[in-house]
């Protein structure tokens, strides 16, 4: 009998690689070896002239000036190098950043040890739906302030900030605005300039590029944007981050910009379609699906959804040797606790602990929805058959009132 087909719902956590990006990045690995920096010989020249190109590819897919675009190894340096940069560079004037309890980990992580290094963070509340409240970030600006930080979409549930009504309030009052775009760039239009963004942080493998390379937009004039730069050694990239450039990566990562240049509209309008199928589906099939996020402002390919008295981890167990999804954020899933964005949201431990994300892709099929679809709907069945749990809520008694004794 043959292998059950292996199919990948986990395009949040990282997507495949487009062959038309390989097939771009190919000749830098060995016909074209020569180094970005290395400017007295040809093969030099010919990396050199690769990265620009690249990077021209970059700056036109989110719309700003080449000289704008800051290589670095990926989103989670770009952050890092984002605020402890400006952190550093900001800090006779203001000390007090405010960033998102929702945030990914990079930046959460980043802001604890700015904390650290005598720093103050405030870190703000979102809604039900995920997004945070415009009246109380406004209210969080002090005259210490110098940064916001807020991601244009949440790597778990999809949610899109309101980036202009942000941008407007950072330029009411003259306070930098970060944001990590890691989820949204290559997906949908993310111009920075457009809602007054001054850094953003993005990643190749994430659109269809190569892991190992990310980039930091940040921004030249009005306001002249400067960071500190968290690696040195040559002064690459404006003396903001140095290191050799990984040409090929770098290649791979222009060349999927281009791609999603071009093919954005047409995958967010496909995908999204695959999407709803999902979930109007499950929530036929099954009683009590949640959605977890903002249904109006999210993006196309994403879905969390909590499916009541199952365990989440427990349901991908009867059938992630087939069908790659998520229970949490890729950088948390080692750990049994709930998703902390859900637990944000206000979910409590039941909902949180039964939630599953989806993050459909450029390569998914209607056909893989439709297995995806079977296969979950056999597995939360089955569970809830096996659930003396679901049996108790079934019968309509009120399990918040059982008191459970501990052995």
């Amino acid at each position: 009998m043959a292998n059950p087909r292996k199919i990948y719902l986990d395009n949040n956590s990282t997507t495949p690689c487009d062959p038309r990006v390989v097939e771009a990045m190919l000749p830098y690995f060995y016909e074209v070896p020569g180094n970005a920096a290395s400017r007295n010989h040809p093969f030099g020249w010919a990396a050199e002239e690769a990265v620009s190109v690249a990077r021209e590819q970059i700056a036109d897919l989110i719309g700003v000036e080449e000289k704008e675009i800051i290589f670095t190894s990926g989103a989670t340096e770009a952050d890092n190098l984002a605020l402890k940069g400006v952190f550093e560079m900001y800090k006779r004037k203001g000390n007090h950043i405010i960033t998102v309890k929702t945030e990914h980990k990079a930046v959460l992580d980043s802001c604890a040890k700015i904390e650290k290094m005598g720093g103050e963070v405030t870190y703000l509340d979102v809604d039900r739906k995920g997004r945070l409240n415009l009246e109380e970030l406004e209210a969080a600006i002090k005259d210490t302030t110098i940064l916001v930080s807020v991601m244009w979409a949440n790597n778990e549930t999809g949610t899109i900030q309101d980036m202009k009504a942000i941008g407007d309030i950072c330029e009411k009052h003259g306070v930098l605005f970060m944001s990590d775009a890691t989820q949204a760039v290559g997906k949908i239009k993310t111009h920075p300039k457009e809602v007054g963004v001054h850094l953003m942080a993005f990643t190749g493998h994430k659109m269809y590029g190569p892991k190992g390379v990310g980039v930091l937009f940040v921004n030249r004039k009005k306001p002249r944007v400067k960071v500190t730069a968290q690696i040195d050694g040559g002064g690459h990239e404006r003396g903001m981050r140095s290191g050799t450039l990984n040409v090929p990566a770098i290649v791979g990562m222009g060349k999927a910009a281009a791609i999603a240049k071009a093919e954005m509209e047409q995958d967010a309008a496909r995908v999204s379609k695959l999407r709803d199928k999902l979930e109007k589906e499950l929530s036929a099939n099954l009683e009590e699906v949640y959605l977890n996020g903002d249904i109006d402002n999210r993006m196309p390919h994403v879905t969390n959804l909590s499916f009541k008295h199952v365990e989440g981890e427990g349901l991908m167990m009867t059938f992630n040797e087939n069908i790659a999804v998520s229970s949490g954020s890729a950088c948390t899933s080692a750990s049994l606790e709930p998703s902390y964005v859900l637990i944000a949201l206000g979910l409590g431990d039941d909902l949180a602990h039964s939630s599953i994300r989806f993050s459909l892709g450029r390569f998914t099929t209607e056909e893989e929805v439709d297995l995806a679809i079977a296969a979950l709907t056999k597995g939360v069945s089955h569970m809830r058959d096996l659930s003396p749990i679901w049996e108790m809520y079934k019968e309509g008694i009120d399990l918040d009132a059982v008191e459970w004794s501990e052995h």
